[in-house]
């Protein structure tokens, strides 16, 4: 039963065992007050009138007369007790209604908070009444908002000032070593490892881009515009994947969904057989625009799939080629968007991954 069901159930509980009470405690004043012994005075009848009533009769018309009203008084009393309890439950219905109506106001503002692309976002309950305890929780509750906007916040900003910063060392480092590969009098063991610090001075280079692309899609969209998923598809998609591009128009930033899309073709090409296929397909649903990418590839078990959206999390046999933020960084985009991501193990091998947008 709901809170306020249950509210109901006592207060009319309570006032029926009430009224059970007061209509016990009537009925015995009541029976005792009629069962009094009634002194008359016998005497003579005067002429002409019809004889006194004996005691014995006196008695018997009062034992009829206490039965009746008592059976009277239970009868009508347990019908009024009994209309008066369905009416004082219809208003402690009511009642509880209105006493809980802040406490919905709390709910449904936490709700949409949890369910924002932004964890702290800016939307407070701010409830308005006496100083009680539901407006005490509503505080509480605003306050404890407050200090997850700003460690969210706080959180963002050292990922992109961090990034921010890396990223000048690396660039310097590239053209180091590009100078000194370059030279005339550099050795063949110079230009070799030359290009082995190129490549790790890469990776590192896409793990800030990273980095600072899940910053950005921590945060919440500030513009929404239609998006043409189908045309996104077209346009990142490699040669060699196949194609299924239906109708699909999401609402959204377009740079962040092409940046989801390929990640996900680029997931799926990485974790895949040499002689596998990986296969995207653009549709509309109920739920709005979707964009699944399907690929062959080593069997996944199940338990495996939901740490695959972990930071950082990077299979066996694929951690030196990326830094495992993929899929991480589409369920970031995608959560921003107001969408979301299942990912699916295939018994056969590979992973089927679904993104559901909003549609526009």
């Amino acid at each position: 039963m709901s809170l306020r069901l249950r509210l109901t159930v006592l207060y009319g509980g309570l006032f029926l065992l009430a009224g059970v009470v007061l209509l016990g405690v009537t009925y015995l004043l009541f029976t005792q007050q009629v069962g009094r012994r009634v002194t008359v005075l016998i005497g003579t009848a005067p002429p002409g009138l019809p004889p006194l009533p004996t005691p014995e009769s006196l008695d018997e018309q009062a034992r009829q007369v206490r039965a009746a009203a008592a059976t009277s008084l239970l009868t009508q009393g347990g019908i009024a007790l009994a209309a008066v309890a369905v009416l004082a439950a219809a208003v402690g219905w009511l009642v509880a209604g209105r006493a809980l109506a802040p406490l919905r106001q709390v709910t449904e503002t936490a709700r949409r908070i949890a369910a924002a692309a932004d964890p702290g976002g800016h939307e407070r309950i701010a409830l308005r009444g006496p100083e009680d305890e539901v407006k005490n929780l509503a505080d509480a509750f605003d306050v404890m908002v407050e200090r997850l906007d700003r460690s969210f916040d706080a959180q963002r900003r050292f990922v992109a000032n961090a990034s921010h910063e890396l990223r000048t060392p690396l660039t310097l480092n590239r053209s180091l070593v590009e100078v000194a590969m370059h030279r005339r009098t550099a050795s063949e063991d110079v230009r070799q490892l030359g290009a082995k610090l190129l490549l790790i001075n890469s990776r590192h280079e896409k793990l800030i881009s990273g980095l600072l692309l899940l910053a950005k899609s921590e945060s919440a969209l500030t513009e929404r515009r239609p998006v043409d998923l189908a045309a996104i598809v077209a346009h990142v998609v490699p040669p060699g994947v196949e194609e299924d591009l239906g109708e699909a128009t999401a609402l959204g930033d377009a740079l962040m969904l092409e940046r989801l899309v390929h990640n996900l073709v680029e997931n799926a090409i990485r974790h895949n057989n040499e002689d596998g296929w990986v296969r995207v397909t653009t549709r509309t649903r109920r739920s709005g625009a979707e964009v699944a990418v399907a690929n062959s590839g080593p069997v996944i078990p199940a338990a495996e799939v939901p740490a695959l959206f972990d930071p950082f999390h990077r299979r066996a046999r694929v951690a030196a080629e990326g830094a495992g933020l993929g899929l991480s960084i589409v369920r970031s985009v995608a959560h921003a968007h107001g969408g979301e991501v299942t990912a699916t193990a295939r018994p056969e091998g590979g992973l089927v991954v679904v993104v559901s947008l909003p549609a526009a």
